[in-house]
């Protein structure tokens, strides 16, 4: 993983159906993102999540401008996945969590709400929650619990 990454691709993908029309690579947050990048990958990049549910909240983000996971290209995945496994480490070596989620939202019914793709990895503290027993499960209230 180098330093410095190469220059962004802003380009759309064809038949986006999470895209949001309203915004495009121009406005979007991530494809200059105001925060400094925590780690660079010719392909991705992380950064603190600007509203972070705990101490440490990290987002990986590919480069190019693509709405969702699932658009991403193989090679996309792979850096971004390498960025995510860096990360973890970094997050329990500097955060001494205790757990890790990691996760995304594809679409607006997943509560995607910027589309550009994007990975939460999120670290978890003993005592974080009452219960922590079915983790992302809980993201559909009641649901959780098994």
């Amino acid at each position: 993983m180098s330093k410095t990454g190469s220059k962004p691709e802003t380009t759309t993908p064809v038949g986006n159906p999470a895209g949001d029309p309203s915004r495009g690579p121009a406005r979007c947050p991530f494809c200059a993102p105001a925060a400094p990048k925590i780690i660079e990958h010719r392909l991705a990049f992380a950064i603190p999540d600007a509203y972070p549910v705990s101490q440490g909240h990290t987002l990986v983000i590919p480069r190019r401008h693509v709405a969702e996971y699932f658009l991403m290209r193989p090679e996309e995945k792979d850096a971004c996945w390498e960025l995510v496994e860096w990360v973890r480490q970094y997050l329990l070596d500097r955060y001494h969590s205790t757990g890790i989620n990691v996760g995304f939202n594809c679409g607006r019914s997943a509560g995607q709400t910027i589309f550009h793709a994007h990975i939460h990895v999120i670290p978890r503290y003993d005592g974080d929650t009452p219960n922590p027993r079915g983790g992302v499960r809980h993201c559909i209230p009641g649901k959780g619990d098994y």
